[in-house]
């Protein structure tokens, strides 16, 4: 193994910035285990930006290592999301080619090829020591208000020892491999946080491998990033504890270590660690609530990086081009979801009519009020529900309930507590409906919304009445809401022979 010295001495680090990155590389690697959270989908548009910017290579790798929670059906969803969002990868999964091991599973072999040959080199040994015996030392720590640690018991065993216990009669006696920290201290310059130092006395000699002899992610995770030459690391700050074992091992294995940034942690209203406990932390909540893809890109990028302090809407190209991983700040980024909310509606009024269209047809006929044949069979009156929502709403979700009153029968409209209530304040409201309804049958109809609508207000002013008397009534006739989109428009989304029906049931029903 290349690298690997034959003692373990004492010793310092200091890893340096290289001041040139010949072969620019990163990484994202999820454990599929469950929902694609949104610290994930954050760190991955921060990774592929920063490649994208600068003509990089963007790998996406599995740490699948848990196969007791790992499964196919996750995975897929990471791949899902991941696309939907607008990032692809140029190796990884599901990347044409030749086949590569992009997952950690399908890697073990050299892991513990590798891990062989630290403990070949003394700079890892076996540690016996039982589960019971753990948890004594550390309960002795905690009572002498210790930092927990091993206590090193194994270290001082000959090679000769070891190898005794390990080979015994059937399979031996049950060990770990730990990893053997040096004194001394590790300093490295992190893109984000500037410069961080960690003590080695502060360090554990951590496990690499388990007792069944699978490798622990610090292991496999340094393994697999000298492997595919990760030249960047951009993580969460949850990880920045693992560095300075992460650098001790890259140093044992004769390896640079790569540059490392630590993003801010994403955090909830309650500024603690984004978490359920405020709010959805998955993206398929979001898309399925009904939030742009451009909305949810454009938040997640502002979680802990900013274009000049005073921009909040931009595309995905906008921020490919000026994002820069040191300008991402410390401090935890707290999500608000009322800026969340406000992007996507903000994104909705942006969009073209037919682009909202499709948007917003599935949800419409996953609430079964059109199929996908009626939504192509009456394209033009579609677009035209959909223009007069626009304005009104925030997310694609908000559409169906909105415009539910123009599928109901016409004799059965739904009528909201709040319009019934404002049509029974008028005591004329029958005898304005049924003159109304006789003027719209005859000469006030008009295919023309603008026309129309000033035909009705013409049709009140010539009456001498206020346009609450039959405006409020009418509104609860024909959909049942207190308020929404222009009447006129109603009227004519309707066509004569609904709108006079629902007026009629109106009548009838508000008597």
């Amino acid at each position: 193994m290349r690298g690997v010295s034959s003692s373990a001495p004492d010793r310092s680090f200091t890893l340096h910035p290289r001041s040139t990155v010949s072969d620019l590389r990163v990484r994202i690697a999820p454990s599929p285990t469950g929902t694609v959270h949104l610290g994930l989908c954050r760190t991955a548009l921060f990774n592929w930006a920063y490649a994208r910017g600068r003509g990089g290579t963007f790998v996406l790798r599995v740490e699948d290592t848990d196969r007791t929670r790992s499964t196919a059906e996750s995975e897929q969803a990471i791949h899902e999301g991941l696309r939907w969002l607008g990032i692809d990868w140029d190796e990884g999964p599901d990347v044409g080619g030749p086949h590569v091991p992009y997952r950690q599973s399908e890697r073990i072999e050299g892991h513990v090829q590798r891990a062989q040959a630290l403990l070949d080199a003394g700079l890892a040994y076996r540690c016996f020591c039982t589960p019971e015996r753990l948890t004594q030392v550390r309960e002795a720590q905690e009572k002498r208000k210790e930092t927990p640690r091993y206590d090193r018991h194994c270290e001082g065993l000959s090679r000769e020892e070891s190898d005794r216990r390990a080979a015994l009669p059937v399979a031996g006696e049950p060990f770990v491999l730990r990893f053997r920290v040096p004194e001394g201290a590790t300093v490295f310059e992190d893109m984000v946080r500037g410069e961080v130092r960690f003590d080695h006395a502060e360090i554990d000699d951590w496990i690499m491998v388990r007792r069944d002899g699978t490798p622990t992610y610090n292991f496999v995770v340094v393994s697999d990033d000298v492997d595919m030459g990760i030249s960047h690391v951009f993580r969460g700050e949850e990880h920045l504890v693992n560095t300075p074992k992460q650098i001790l091992l890259y140093e044992a294995l004769g390896e640079t270590p790569p540059r490392f940034g630590h993003l801010p942690l994403m955090l909830g209203t309650d500024r603690k660690k984004l978490s359920k406990r405020t709010g959805d932390t998955a993206l398929g909540d979001y898309v399925a609530k009904g939030y742009p893809r451009d909305a949810v890109v454009n938040f997640l990028c502002l979680q802990g990086w900013a274009l000049d302090g005073e921009t909040d809407v931009f595309d995905l190209d906008t921020f490919v081009k000026h994002f820069d991983i040191v300008d991402v700040q410390k401090a935890g980024a707290v999500f608000d979801p009322e800026k969340f909310r406000w992007l996507a509606g903000d994104t909705i009024r942006r969009m073209s009519v037919p682009d909202l269209a499709d948007a917003v047809a599935p949800f419409v006929i996953d609430e079964g009020l059109m199929t996908a044949d009626d939504v192509a069979a009456r394209r033009e009156w579609f677009e035209r529900l959909v223009a007069g929502e626009q304005e009104r709403i925030e997310l694609f979700g908000d559409f169906p309930p909105r415009v539910r009153p123009f599928f109901e029968a016409d004799d059965a409209v739904t009528y909201e507590e709040k319009a019934e209530k404002n049509a029974r304040k008028h005591e004329d409201r029958a005898a304005i409906l049924a003159d109304f309804d006789a003027w719209l049958q005859g000469p006030g109809w008009s295919d023309d919304v603008e026309a129309l609508g000033a035909a009705m207000k013409d049709w009140v002013k010539e009456r001498g009445i206020k346009f609450p008397i039959l405006f409020q009534p009418l509104r609860c006739a024909l959909t049942g809401m207190a308020g929404g989109r222009d009447l006129a428009d109603c009227v004519l989304l309707l066509g004569p022979e609904s709108a006079g029906a629902r007026i009629r049931a109106g009548i009838e029903r508000l008597a």
